[in-house]
């Protein structure tokens, strides 16, 4: 008998909703791999512009963000990506989910919010199984709009032509919602 109530029991906790607590722990969890995912990204990223300039920048934008991508999803167990309302690498295309959030994000940037708070969470459904979303709001900061801005130089112009041929990932301001990053985990 006591098997049967173990079992009942079991059988409820697992079939109840999400509480406030788990989407906190979460939450928590998301915002460190965030983190540690964009410092690494940016320390690539500054260091190649200290050595080469906005040039060597896109290099290793090309090739080395994709294995800081990966390296970040894979020490975390989340899926870790980023996305942007202007894409520079098409492989980076929000989904529905996270085309609502950059929306939602830009309307929430013009009613004044900080932009370095922003972030969305929410439990959707994937392909059948409960999953947990999280987008955090990418800013444009200064160094950004050197390959990012209204204007480059023709040396990255030429770059940008070269690894990114449709390249929609400009006009920029320092102070523009830049894209996202966005993690997700099957729970």
């Amino acid at each position: 008998m006591r098997l049967i109530k173990a079992f009942i029991i079991s059988s409820v906790v697992f079939s109840v909703p999400l509480q406030a607590a788990d989407m906190d722990a979460l939450t928590k969890e998301a915002r460190g791999v965030t983190m540690n995912f964009g410092k690494a990204l940016k320390g690539h990223l500054m260091g190649a512009m200290k050595s080469g300039g906005p040039v060597k920048a896109l290099g290793v934008c090309n090739t080395k963000a994709p294995e800081v991508t990966k390296a970040a999803g894979d020490s975390s167990g989340w899926d870790v990506a980023r996305t942007s309302l202007k894409l520079r690498n098409p492989g980076n295309a929000p989904d529905a989910w996270e085309l609502a959030v950059l929306q939602q994000f830009e309307k929430r940037k013009a009613a004044g919010e900080d932009i370095k708070k922003m972030e969305a969470t929410e439990i959707v459904e994937v392909n059948g199984k409960q999953t947990f979303r999280y987008m955090k709001a990418v800013p444009t900061g200064k160094p950004c709009v050197a390959c990012h801005g209204a204007e480059v130089v023709p040396e990255v112009e030429a770059k940008l032509k070269t690894l990114y041929p449709t390249d929609k990932a400009r006009g920029f301001k320092p102070g523009d919602i830049r894209g996202a990053f966005t993690l997700q985990k099957t729970l």
